[in-house]
C-alpha cells in the first residue's frame, strides 16, 4: 500500500500512469476485497488522482470503487464510476449496475434481500447505460410477425392450445414449446384484465 501511494505521488503529473502502477492498483484492490479502511483509502487516492480514468480500466479497481461507494450509501457515485469505466468485462459491469440498484431498493424498503420479481422490476426501471451495453439491451419481445401469428392462432383456433399444438407452433416459429406455453398464459391473463 505504501509503495502504491509513493508511486502514485511520484507519477502525479504524468499524462498516463505507468502500467506497473495500474497493475499494482488492481492487485491491491483484489487483495483488499473486504471493506477495510485501507481499501477506502486506496479508492480515495485513486479517484482523487487526475489520472483516475486510467484506473477504471481494471475490473478489480472498478469493483472496489463501486463496493466502497455502495457501503457509504453513495449509489449515484457508484453508477457514475460504472458509466465512465473502460473495463472490458461488460457483463460484470452490468451485474454491478444491477447490484447498485438492488441495494438502493433494499435500503429504501429496509430489507435484507429482494425476491426475483422485485429484482426483475428493479432491472426494468433502471436499465444499464449504453456505455455498458454497446450491443444494445437484449429484448425478450418476439418479432411483429411471430406475435401476429400467435394472436391469429389465439383468435381463430384457441387460446388454450394443447401440447401437440404448442409443439407445432414452436417448430413453425423457431421457439421452444415452453415459450409458446408462457405466451398463451400471458395472453389469457391480459384478456381477463
Amino acid at each position: 500500500m505504501k509503495q502504491f501511494m509513493a508511486m502514485l505521488k511520484m507519477n502525479e503529473n504524468e499524462h498516463r500512469p505507468p502500467t506497473k502502477l495500474l497493475n499494482l492498483a488492481g492487485q491491491l484492490c483484489r487483495e483488499l476485497q473486504n471493506l477495510s479502511p485501507s481499501l477506502e483509502k486506496l479508492v480515495e487516492a485513486m479517484m482523487g488522482s487526475k489520472n483516475n480514468t486510467y484506473f477504471l480500466t481494471n475490473i478489480h479497481v472498478v469493483r472496489a470503487c463501486v463496493s466502497v461507494h455502495i457501503h457509504k450509501g453513495q449509489h449515484d457515485a457508484a453508477c457514475r464510476i460504472l458509466e465512465y469505466s473502460k473495463a472490458e468485462e461488460k457483463e460484470e459491469l452490468v451485474q454491478l449496475w444491477h447490484e447498485i440498484h438492488y441495494r438502493r431498493v433494499m435500503e429504501k424498503q429496509r430489507r435484507d434481500s429482494l425476491t426475483p420479481l422485485q429484482k426483475f422490476r428493479c432491472r426494468k426501471r433502471n436499465p444499464p447505460p449504453i456505455s455498458l451495453c454497446p450491443g444494445g439491451l437484449k429484448t425478450r419481445n418476439y418479432s411483429e410477425e411471430v406475435r401476429q401469428q400467435l394472436y391469429r392462432f389465439a383468435a381463430e383456433v384457441t387460446a388454450h392450445p394443447n401440447k401437440k399444438q404448442r409443439e407445432g407452433l414452436a417448430r413453425a416459429m423457431n421457439l421452444q414449446p415452453v415459450q409458446i406455453y408462457n405466451w398463451f398464459a400471458n395472453y389469457r391473463r391480459r384478456q381477463k384484465s
